[in-house]
Protein backbone atom coordinates (compact mmCIF):
# COMPACT_ATOMS: atom_id res chain seq x y z
CA UNK A 1 0.00 0.00 0.00
CA UNK A 2 2.95 2.29 0.98
CA UNK A 3 4.39 1.46 -2.47
CA UNK A 4 1.31 2.82 -4.67
CA UNK A 5 1.57 6.18 -2.53
CA UNK A 6 4.94 5.98 -2.90
CA UNK A 7 4.67 5.94 -6.69
CA UNK A 8 1.61 8.61 -6.98
CA UNK A 9 3.81 11.25 -4.67
CA UNK A 10 6.94 10.92 -7.06
CA UNK A 11 4.47 10.69 -10.32
CA UNK A 12 3.18 13.80 -9.00
CA UNK A 13 6.48 15.14 -8.55
CA UNK A 14 7.57 14.25 -12.13
CA UNK A 15 4.28 15.50 -13.91
CA UNK A 16 4.35 18.63 -12.20
CA UNK A 17 8.03 19.47 -13.24
CA UNK A 18 6.72 18.36 -16.60
CA UNK A 19 3.89 21.09 -16.48
CA UNK A 20 6.16 23.51 -15.33
CA UNK A 21 8.82 23.15 -17.94
CA UNK A 22 6.20 23.49 -20.75
CA UNK A 23 4.68 26.66 -20.98
CA UNK A 24 0.83 26.84 -21.82
CA UNK A 25 -2.71 25.45 -20.98
CA UNK A 26 -3.42 22.09 -20.91
CA UNK A 27 -7.16 20.99 -21.20
CA UNK A 28 -6.83 19.29 -17.49
CA UNK A 29 -9.34 19.63 -15.11
CA UNK A 30 -8.66 21.51 -11.97
CA UNK A 31 -9.16 20.06 -8.33
CA UNK A 32 -8.33 16.06 -7.64
CA UNK A 33 -8.97 15.00 -10.59
CA UNK A 34 -6.57 17.19 -12.45
CA UNK A 35 -3.73 16.71 -10.06
CA UNK A 36 -4.33 12.35 -10.51
CA UNK A 37 -4.35 13.08 -14.45
CA UNK A 38 -0.78 15.06 -13.99
CA UNK A 39 0.18 12.31 -11.18
CA UNK A 40 -0.41 9.59 -14.20
CA UNK A 41 1.68 11.69 -17.10
CA UNK A 42 4.68 11.67 -14.14
CA UNK A 43 4.00 7.57 -13.50
CA UNK A 44 3.83 7.50 -17.05
CA UNK A 45 6.73 9.55 -17.91
CA UNK A 46 8.59 7.44 -15.63
CA UNK A 47 7.50 4.13 -17.62
CA UNK A 48 8.63 5.75 -20.70
CA UNK A 49 11.92 6.75 -19.44
CA UNK A 50 12.56 3.39 -18.03
CA UNK A 51 12.16 1.42 -21.40
CA UNK A 52 14.02 4.00 -23.55
CA UNK A 53 16.80 3.22 -21.13
CA UNK A 54 16.72 -0.43 -21.08
CA UNK A 55 16.42 0.51 -25.23
CA UNK A 56 19.67 2.59 -24.83
CA UNK A 57 22.09 0.78 -22.02
CA UNK A 58 21.06 -2.77 -22.65
CA UNK A 59 20.24 -3.32 -19.01
CA UNK A 60 17.23 -5.59 -17.72
CA UNK A 61 17.48 -3.84 -14.36
CA UNK A 62 17.32 -0.39 -15.48
CA UNK A 63 15.48 2.00 -13.46
CA UNK A 64 14.81 5.86 -15.03
CA UNK A 65 16.38 8.14 -13.35
CA UNK A 66 14.72 12.01 -12.97
CA UNK A 67 15.88 13.29 -16.33
CA UNK A 68 14.21 10.54 -18.17
CA UNK A 69 11.42 10.38 -16.48
CA UNK A 70 10.58 14.62 -16.88
CA UNK A 71 11.48 13.60 -20.82
CA UNK A 72 9.01 10.87 -21.16
CA UNK A 73 6.53 12.72 -18.74
CA UNK A 74 7.13 16.00 -21.54
CA UNK A 75 6.02 13.47 -24.31
CA UNK A 76 3.50 12.44 -23.01
CA UNK A 77 2.20 16.24 -21.94
CA UNK A 78 2.61 16.60 -25.74
CA UNK A 79 0.94 13.76 -27.07
CA UNK A 80 -2.39 14.56 -24.17
CA UNK A 81 -2.23 18.12 -25.51
CA UNK A 82 -2.68 16.84 -29.47
CA UNK A 83 -5.28 14.48 -28.23
CA UNK A 84 -7.61 16.86 -26.72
Amino acid sequence: MLSIIWQLFVGLIIGVIARFLLPGKEAIASGIFGWLVTAGIGMGGSFIGTMVGRAIWKQDNYKAGWILSILGAIGLLLLYRMLF
